[in-house]
This record gives C-alpha cells, structure tokens and sequence, in this order.
C-alpha cells in the first residue's frame, strides 16, 4: 500500500528535508512518498545504501539520520570534492558511473547493498551501464531505484518520446523479462533479471525494482467446484472442426508472431 500523505502526514525523510540546514538536499518533492514506500522496511537495520550522484553531499545525511545509526552509506560522485563529505557511516568514492571499469573494481572494494539510488548524471548511457554493472550488486531482497527519468525525454541528454536507446525504453524490457518462464518462443529465456526481481514500479520520473530470488512460478488449486463441467456430448464433426480451427489458429500466431503482428482472431467475426 502506497504511503498516504493525507492519513498519516509527512515522511520522516519529508521532514527532515523540509527542516534541513545542513548541506544543500536537492530533491523533486513527489520522491519522498516513493523512498518511504520502499525503504520505510529497512529502517534501524545493518544495511548498506549506495546514492550514485551526491551533489553537495545533503542526501548522504538525510539516509543517515533516516535509516539510523547502524546503516552504511556509500556516495559515489565524479566530482573530487565530494570525498570530504567523508563522515562517521559515510565513505564516498570519486570516478564515473559509465566508467564500467570503475564499477567493476568499485564491487571488489564494498560489499553487496540493500538499496542503490542512481542519482547521478542522468545520461542514458550513464543510467544503463550503472544498471548493467550493479543490479547484480544489489543483494536479493534489495531496492534498485533509478530517478530523473524524465531525461529519457530530453533531448540534453539522448531523449525522445519512444527514441531508440533511452533509458525509458531500456526499463521496459524488464517488463517482458520479467514473465520470461512463460515464453513460449527460443530466443526469449529466463535471464539473471527474471530470477532476481520480484517487481517493478513506475512513478513520475523514478522506476523501482525490488529483488528476490525467484523460481519458476506453478499453478495450483484447492477446494471444491462450485458447479458440475457440462458434460453434453458433441458431435463428432464438431469436435474435428473445433480440432482443426485451433491448429490453425496457433500456426498463424506462430507465423505472426515472427513479424510481431497482432493476433488476428481478436478481430470481431474473424472466425465466424
């Protein structure tokens, strides 16, 4: 259930921001709602969270006051100045979030994390290469969250509306991968995504995944049938016709399928 502002009042984190006369927090205020309804569970707990993008360094402060005086913070930022925000629970590391070498080492020297912010430049081949390199790295019951999406649809930095290569349209093949152990077609398997997550969430500007490990789902039931299967005997040639029309029906999907048209049988009177 979504945190309602209405009933309860503002988040901590809210607050905090609100009250703040530390270092400079910069934040789209419709984003606290969305940090509390996935991080409110991790609260006074040993955990590590890693914000990609620190800016003057507020945030680092607000987790830590937020999640208590157990949590790890990990700040990673290009700018060199940003390592004297170095604290108690604070250690922050300089380099780039496209720097895929960077990332790779960055892995050897922390350890996994419950909760990744990427807040960083907000490029699209920023925001995908520090999915690729780091979503692993994120421990199996963490929080992946990427904001500033709606850079996806600016032109400053590679956006457009359904463009090729926008980090909007890279998430939403999480979407297909996520319902992976149900195709039906070679070239689309199960991957280290559709065993990992758990969910995805869309909000203005900010996609979440939420992790956990993930088998193949099974169907099942239990209890009793409510009316008895209508057992009237068909016809024999009704039978052969209905036979037929169904293998018809899945050749042509298969066909269609190919070339990724719609199903044509959802067309009103196509069979009949």
């Amino acid at each position: 259930m979504s945190f309602d502002r209405d009933k309860f009042g503002k988040s901590d984190l809210e607050k905090y921001f609100e009250n703040n006369n530390k270092r400079l927090i910069h934040k789209w205020l419709h984003y606290f709602d969305i940090y509390e309804r996935h991080f409110s569970r991790f609260r006074g707990k040993p955990i590590t969270i890693m914000e990609i993008g620190i800016s003057h360094g507020g945030s680092l402060q607000m987790w830590k006051d937020y999640f208590g005086s157990e949590a790890k913070i990990i700040g990673i930022d290009i700018n060199p100045k940003c390592k004297e925000f170095e604290e108690d629970q604070i250690k922050v590391f300089i380099g780039s979030q496209s720097d895929r070498s960077f990332l790779k080492d960055l892995k050897k020297q922390i350890p996994k994390v419950d909760i990744l912010i990427d807040d960083g430049g907000h490029t699209m081949r920023q925001q995908k290469v520090t999915f690729q390199e780091l979503f692993d790295h994120v421990k199996e019951d963490g929080v992946y969250l990427c904001e500033d999406l709606h850079t996806s649809y600016w032109t400053s930095h590679g956006g457009g509306l359904k463009r090729g290569g926008t980090f909007i349209e890279f998430t939403k093949g999480f979407i297909d991968q996520l319902h992976a152990y149900h195709s039906q077609q070679r070239n689309f398997k199960v991957n280290s995504f559709t065993s990992e997550a758990d969910s995805i969430h869309y909000y203005n500007s900010v996609v979440v995944v939420e992790k956990r490990l993930r088998e193949a789902p099974y169907d099942a039931m239990t209890g009793r049938k409510s009316y008895k299967t209508d057992s009237t005997p068909v016809p024999e040639y009704k039978g052969i016709l209905y036979s037929l029309r169904s293998r018809l029906l899945r050749s042509l999907n298969r066909f269609l399928r190919l070339f990724r048209i719609r199903d044509l049988s959802s067309l009103s009177g196509f069979w009949w």
